[in-house]
């Protein structure tokens, strides 16, 4: 999935130069990697219904949520992402039903109810939002490599490419810690977290920068991803 991805950015770059300017540089491993070195994941986040709580309920949420914020010393940036709701998968699965009726009061109810949700829908911009956490993390790296340190890298390229493997995974181990302290922070005001895949980021980028041309075919949609 990920050589597909790289081989469709190679050839939207032919016609669109734009693309050269993205900061996303690969997505590997769960990760998503900056053209800058710096690694990002993307977490979905489930909604609560706050006015439904009781006050003391409302007040436990604020309080911990105080704590919360008061234990992430490092910046977080909140993604909504809205979209317009898409109810196809709902109305075949009706229509799958409707044909399964031995009745035909039963498919005639079913045909009704399946024709007003779709004019209900067409007829209202119905919004559907989903959220996410996006976690940074930006390694500390001496940008000034002296003329040396470049030919030796030139000499020895597997030394190099293991070099770079380590030092991915260190980053990668260091930015899930701060995905894991988020998890238990916001896991006490009721809060659901569960980090993106490689497959769901790509989705989520190409749905991003794409938004007229975005086709779910062959992708998972996060929508139906369970929050646990």
């Amino acid at each position: 999935m990920e050589k597909l991805y790289s081989q469709k950015l190679a050839k939207q770059n032919a016609a669109s130069p734009t693309q050269q300017y993205l900061d996303v540089a690969e997505v590997k491993e769960d990760v998503i990697v900056l053209k800058n070195g710096s690694l990002r994941a993307v977490l979905a986040v489930s909604a609560i219904n706050f006015e439904l709580k009781s006050t003391d309920e409302q007040e436990a949420i604020i309080s911990q949520y105080q704590n919360f914020l008061n234990s992430v010393d490092f910046p977080l940036q909140v993604l909504i992402s809205s979209r317009k709701l898409n109810i196809d998968t709902y109305i075949d699965f009706l229509t799958t039903k409707e044909k399964q009726q031995k009745t035909e009061l039963m498919r005639l109810q079913i045909s009704e109810y399946k024709n007003f949700i779709t004019q209900l829908v067409s007829m209202s911009d119905i919004m559907d939002k989903t959220f996410y956490l996006i976690v940074p993390f930006s390694p500390i790296e001496n940008q000034e490599k002296s003329f040396f340190s470049n030919f030796s890298a030139m000499l020895n390229p597997q030394r190099n490419i293991l070099q770079k493997r380590e030092n991915f995974e260190t980053y990668k181990s260091q930015l899930y810690q701060r995905v894991d302290h988020l998890t238990a922070g916001l896991s006490g005001i009721g809060v659901k977290i569960v980090p993106l895949k490689t497959q769901e980021l790509i989705e989520l980028l190409f749905n991003a920068y794409n938004p007229t041309i975005f086709d779910t075919k062959g992708y998972i949609d996060t929508e139906k991803m369970e929050l646990k």
